[in-house]
């Protein structure tokens, strides 16, 4: 497989998760795709691999030890692919405890929308909107939704799957 057919595949993966946790939380796919983080380990994979098969960058002078060597690693290729895939799945795997804990929270899908719509656009921007928007969640809505969720696990050993 290409190194441009795997980024393509990628970001394609990516791009339904997302899809999938903003707009269908708590469909079925999401829930094998997303939160079973079944993308996510796949691009896990896929990194390792490139890790692998691209290690001579690291032979001639890529690392992590200083910026310059991060700026020769990505000059290779399968080295720019493997950092893609990292971002791809931690903010990914970010995302999915967004979603869970929000829901888990009783906040409206619609108002935790905007968060991760920025963790998928800009990682680490949309994690902290998502801090301030938990942050100023109502406590009341917290123990409603926290009351809520006792009361459906009842019976079910005091498990919720998603």
């Amino acid at each position: 497989m290409s190194l441009d057919f795997a980024f393509s595949v990628a970001n394609s993966a990516s791009l339904l998760c997302w899809v999938l946790l903003i707009g269908f939380p708590r469909a079925r796919l999401t829930y094998l795709l997303a939160y079973r983080l079944g993308v996510p380990l796949m691009f896990a994979v896929a990194y390792l691999v490139l890790l692998v098969v691209g290690r001579d960058a690291f032979a001639h002078g890529g690392g992590f030890a200083s910026l310059a060597q991060v700026m020769t690693l990505f000059t290779y290729r399968a080295a720019v692919l493997a950092g893609w895939l990292h971002y791809l799945a931690f903010d990914l795997f970010v995302g999915t405890r967004i979603s869970r804990d929000s829901r888990r929270l009783g906040m409206p899908a619609w108002q935790v929308a905007p968060a991760l719509l920025l963790t998928f656009m800009l990682g680490p921007v949309g994690l902290l909107t998502y801090a301030v928007q938990r942050r100023f969640w109502p406590e009341q809505q917290r123990r409603l939704a926290k009351a809520e969720i006792v009361g459906k696990t009842r019976g079910r050993a005091g498990v919720e799957r998603h």
